[in-house]
């Protein structure tokens, strides 16, 4: 293996596709070579939910790869990783995965984790959930994965939209036994952040 461990990342046609631009991101300051696999669907969600460009999230990543090629080191259990998080997961990535019916280099991927019996994460970001939904989560943690929907914790205090995409995603990569910067635990007492502060400071002002 290189340097620094693999780990690839994952982004399907989901809406809350900042949060596998923010995981990226996080990684980038991170002792991690990552691997990016963006769907065509991903794509069309960047467009229509961030400003971004495809190629400035292609930056981000150490290599990307075509979701279309399935010839891809990807492809292969012999390519080592410390596994995969697909960030966010479609309910159509979710299914293909779970049935091993896989399409694209995505869930080929997935399946490779899987199969190789490294972590595999998925993010998934549907709601309601029908009972179908629901069995394929059930037969995909039987296998081995991890369903992690993104739901921000409140006990964390944020202040802002990225504050609960960030301690989402940190929680994530503790799964992986990787630390994200600044992430807030329960029964932890961190340095108060500057609106922490800002509020106690109105709690206690006179009148």
């Amino acid at each position: 293996m290189d340097e620094h461990p693999r780990l690839v990342i994952g982004i399907s046609g989901a809406s809350g596709v900042i949060y596998g631009v923010r995981l990226l991101e996080i990684l980038r300051a991170l002792p991690v070579e990552t691997h990016l696999v963006m769907t065509k669907a991903a794509e069309v969600a960047l467009a229509h939910e961030t400003q971004l460009k495809v190629a400035e999230v292609h930056a981000l990543a150490r290599r990307c790869h075509a979701v279309t090629d399935m010839a891809a080191p990807l492809a292969s259990g012999s390519f080592r990783s410390l596994g995969m998080i697909v960030a966010p997961c479609s309910i159509r990535s979710m299914s293909e995965i779970a049935t091993g019916a896989t399409s694209t280099l995505l869930t080929r991927a997935a399946d490779v984790a899987l199969k190789e019996r490294r972590r595999l994460v998925l993010m998934v970001r549907e709601t309601p959930l029908h009972l179908g939904h629901l069995r394929s989560m059930a037969a995909l943690a039987e296998m081995g994965a991890i369903i992690a929907p993104p739901v921000p914790a409140f006990y964390a205090r944020p202040e802002s939209l990225e504050d609960m995409i960030d301690h989402t995603l940190g929680r994530v990569l503790d799964l992986f036994g990787l630390a994200a910067p600044n992430l807030r635990r329960w029964g932890e007492k961190p340095e108060a952040s500057d609106g922490d502060k800002l509020r106690a400071l109105r709690r206690n002002k006179p009148g």
